[in-house]
Formats: C-alpha cells, sequence, structure tokens
C-alpha cells in the first residue's frame, strides 16, 4: 500500500539521508563543537563551510544543546564556572541596571532594557559593549523620545541579574546575592562606574562664603531606593573615598582627593 508523504516531509527525510551520507561526521562533530563553544549558527556554517540550514539542524536536533540562545554563555548555568567571562563589564552593567535599567520577564523571552540619555552617546556605546561582554549575543537599540533604550533578550538574563522583580526598585528590597558580592568587592571601580553614569553625575559647584567665591567639582549620586544608595556607599568605602549624604536621596563626592580618586574610576559621560 502507498502512502502519500507530504512536500515538507520529503524535504526533512532528503535532508536527514544527506546529513549521513553526504558529510563526514568529523565535520558534524567540529560545527556542533564551535556551536556549543558560543559561536552563533552563522558563525558556525561559514566556519565550516556548509549551508546555514544544515548547520541549524545539526545544531537543534542534539540534547545537549537543549537549551539554546544565551545559555552556554552564562555562567550561573555552567558546571564548573563560578564568575562571569568579563567580571569588570558585569560590575559595570550590573550598576547601570540599578540605576537606569528594566528586566521585563513576563514575555516570552525575558529583554533587558537600559535607557541612556541622547545627550551622552558614549554611554549608549559602552552599555551596548557591556551587554555583549557578559552575555548577549544581539544588542537593539530603540529611540524614545530624549533617550535611547539599550535592550537585548535572552532567556538567562534573570539569571545574571536576581534583583529583578515587580514594582519599582525602591520599592523592594534590593539586596547581593552571595555570588555578586565577590564579583563586586574585587572590581568596585567599574561597579560605581555603572551607578555613577546612570543615576549620578560630575558638576562644578559654586559657593560664596563671607565673600569669597569657591569654585570645586564634584559628584552627585541621586536614587530613591535606599537599598541602592546602600550599596553605592559600600562601594565608596571599599575605594576609601569620602562621601555625605546632603540630602535624603542625593549623595555627595566633593573632598578634592575623593574626587580625584572617583575621577579615575568613574571618568565623564562622553
Amino acid at each position: 500500500m502507498w502512502v502519500r508523504i507530504p512536500p515538507r516531509a520529503q524535504i526533512i527525510v532528503v535532508r536527514m539521508f544527506e546529513d549521513v551520507l553526504v558529510h563526514p561526521p568529523e565535520i558534524r562533530a567540529r560545527a556542533r563543537q564551535l556551536f556549543l563553544a558560543g559561536g552563533t549558527v552563522a558563525d558556525t556554517a561559514r566556519a565550516v563551510g556548509l549551508p546555514y540550514r544544515t548547520v541549524w539542524h545539526w545544531c537543534n536536533d542534539r540534547p545537549e544543546t537543549k537549551f539554546q540562545g544565551t545559555q552556554h554563555r552564562c555562567f550561573r548555568c555552567r558546571d564548573g564556572v563560578d564568575s562571569p567571562t568579563d567580571p569588570k563589564a558585569y560590575a559595570y552593567l550590573l550598576g547601570l541596571y540599578l540605576g537606569d535599567g528594566h528586566l521585563v520577564t513576563t514575555a516570552r523571552v525575558p529583554v533587558l532594557r537600559i535607557y541612556c540619555s541622547d545627550a551622552w552617546p558614549g554611554l549608549i556605546e559602552a552599555c551596548d559593549v557591556a551587554m555583549r561582554a557578559v552575555l548577549a549575543t544581539k544588542v537593539q537599540r530603540v529611540q524614545k523620545q530624549g533617550c535611547v533604550g539599550v535592550q537585548s533578550y535572552g532567556i538567562h538574563w534573570p539569571c545574571l541579574l536576581p534583583q529583578h522583580g515587580p514594582g519599582r526598585k525602591h520599592e523592594r528590597p534590593i539586596v547581593l546575592t552571595d555570588w555578586q558580592r565577590p564579583i563586586l568587592e574585587d572590581h568596585p571601580g567599574d561597579f560605581l562606574r555603572g551607578l555613577f553614569h546612570s543615576d549620578g553625575c560630575r558638576t562644578v559647584n559654586r559657593v560664596t562664603t563671607r565673600g569669597r567665591h569657591y569654585i570645586y567639582p564634584r559628584y552627585m549620586f541621586v536614587n530613591e531606593s535606599a537599598d541602592i544608595m546602600g550599596l553605592c556607599q559600600w562601594g565608596l568605602d571599599l575605594l576609601g573615598i569620602a562621601w555625605r549624604m546632603n540630602r535624603r536621596n542625593s549623595l555627595s563626592v566633593a573632598r578634592r582627593d575623593a574626587v580625584a580618586t572617583l575621577d579615575r574610576h568613574v571618568g565623564p559621560k562622553s
């Protein structure tokens, strides 16, 4: 009895036989090795000189690749890996996220968005670079009114940013995990750079005392979350930088030596 096979099924059967008969096992093994090492399907296809669809079939039909996308870059989900590939970039990105970031986990694929002012194109680029260094394989820039939303979709962003949650950050606890704290202790300057690049600024302060005029630079950090403000204070203490609270939600670094030290770590928003 003859059974008619639908055209799409015929194509799949032909491709299965092509995989077995045409391409040697060592080519398939090399392609899978490149893919699991962090390459995209497109990069892997170019490296082995085969069509994209063929390599996609190899990379997506194996039990080892059950988790796709950013899984192989998430150090929290990999056995034997206890720190990010680029801890300086992670510390910086965490600071940006705590300041002006938002992680949406209700969509099918979580998306990390960090909003950067149009006035600081260098900051937009630095945010893009940090996302790619930490996890992202693709980063989009979405123009908003007065700012750019630098965003990346990835299933594993919640693994790396456990401070996410419903509601605004200042309305929920923001506490470092046991694995985050050592990273920031080793790279407090990068963490502070992210905080000040998001919710901070470097200004020139002018005061008049007893008829004499004084002009000096200072850093300001403003955030409604007491927990995030506490993390900023902690980072400054790690570097021995003097600070004071000039308002309930505002921190100031104004001493000459403290400003000079923070300059070396934070630098300008370019």
